[in-house]
């Protein structure tokens, strides 16, 4: 069976969304509260600049709106593979999070060629 999406979530609730963290706020959390060293904060920076300057934001996340975003298997290896070193940054600081698949998302109200984003209201897609 292809599962269609993949999401990166930590296990502390955004206090926009009531929904798990995605890898990028734990990542940024992390270094607001002086978890990462400098080190670990470059890499993290360099991987946030990388996912800016090739994937689009999706207009719902610029809006500020409450959503989530997955993304997409199908078309996203590459940058799958980029991702890979901020999870190791998460496993290094021993910082839980879940690697979710699924084919089943609440409305999508962003898509493009890479993710989509799908409202969240109260902590659950809707």
């Amino acid at each position: 069976m292809q599962l269609k999406y993949m999401r990166i979530q930590g296990r502390e609730h955004s206090w926009v969304t009531k929904y798990p963290k995605g890898i990028f706020s734990m990542c940024w959390r992390m270094i607001q509260d002086g978890i990462m060293n400098q080190e670990d904060e470059a890499r993290f920076r360099e991987i946030d600049n990388w996912f800016k300057e090739h994937l689009p934001e999706p207009e719902p996340c610029k809006n500020g709106e409450k959503v989530i975003t997955f993304f997409k298997t199908e078309t996203t290896a590459e940058m799958q593979a980029m991702i890979t070193p901020a999870l190791l940054i998460l496993d290094k600081y021993e910082h839980p999070y879940d690697v979710i698949y699924t084919n089943f998302v609440g409305t999508i109200v962003y898509e493009d060629l890479w993710q989509i984003a799908v409202r969240v209201e109260n902590g659950q897609m809707i």
